[in-house]
C-alpha cells in the first residue's frame, strides 16, 4: 500500500550509492547475494534473542534489496535472471526472519509465527502467480517500472513488511500479538490480490 510513495523517495539516495558501486564494477547480482547473506544473519541473531543486531541485519538486507535494482538500471545490467534471483531470495529472507522469532521463544511465538508464514504463502503466491500471467499477456506496470515483475497492489507490500519486522524487533515480547495482526493484514492482501488479479485478467481476456 505504501510502496507507491516510499519507492520514489528512495530512488535518489539509492542511485547515488549505486554510482559508487558501478565505478567499482560491482555486478547487481553480487549485491543481491551479499544482501541476502547479511539478512540471513537475522535468523541466528533472533534465535539468540539479540534483537537489535538482528534489526541491523534486516535493515542492511532491505538496503541491498533496493540497491541491486538501482545498480542494475544504472549499469544497464538489468535482467530477468537478476529479477528472479532478487524476488526468490526476498521470500526466503522473509521466512527466515519469522523462523528466527519462532526459535527465540518457541512456546510463546511458534503458533503466531506459523500463522504468519501461512499468510506469507498467500501474499507471495498471489503476487508471483499474477506476475506470470501479466507477463504472458504483456500487461504493463505503470507505477513500478523499476520492478522486474508486475507489481499487484495490496494492503501489505514491501514497506509494510519492513515496518512490521522493525516493530517485531523493537517489541519482541509482543511478537505473538503483532505477528497475528500483521498476518491478518496479509490475508486481506491475499484476498484482494486474488480478486483483483482474477478480475483484471478476466477483463483482459474478454477484450482480446
Amino acid at each position: 500500500m505504501l510502496d507507491r510513495w516510499t519507492m520514489p523517495m528512495t530512488q535518489a539516495p539509492l542511485s547515488m550509492l549505486a554510482r559508487g558501486l558501478a565505478a567499482q564494477r560491482v555486478h547487481p547480482d553480487q549485491v543481491t547475494v551479499v544482501a541476502f547473506l547479511v539478512g540471513l544473519l537475522a535468523l541466528p541473531l533472533l534465535a539468540l534473542e539479540w534483537y537489535l543486531p538482528a534489526l541491523v541485519a534486516i535493515l542492511l538486507n532491505r538496503l541491498g534489496d533496493g540497491l541491486d535494482g538501482a545498480l542494475a538500471r544504472l549499469s544497464g545490467r538489468g535482467s530477468d535472471a537478476g529479477g528472479f534471483l532478487d524476488i526468490g531470495l526476498d521470500f526466503v529472507f522473509y521466512g527466515a526472519v519469522v523462523l528466527g522469532f519462532a526459535l527465540a521463544d518457541p512456546a510463546a511465538n511458534a503458533l503466531a509465527a506459523a500463522f504468519l508464514l501461512f499468510a506469507f504463502i498467500g501474499t507471495g503466491t498471489s503476487f508471483l502467480a499474477f506476475a506470470i500471467m501479466a507477463t504472458r499477456h504483456g500487461l504493463e506496470r505503470p507505477r513500478f517500472q523499476q520492478k522486474a515483475f508486475y507489481y499487484l497492489h495490496g494492503l501489505t507490500e514491501g514497506t509494510e513488511t519492513v515496518m512490521a519486522f522493525v516493530v517485531f524487533c523493537l517489541f519482541p515480547d509482543h511478537f505473538p500479538l503483532l505477528a497475528l495482526l500483521f498476518a491478518g493484514a496479509c490475508l486481506v492482501t491475499t484476498a484482494t490480490r486474488l480478486w483483483g488479479g482474477h478480475r483484471t485478467l478476466r477483463a483482459f481476456e474478454d477484450e482480446a
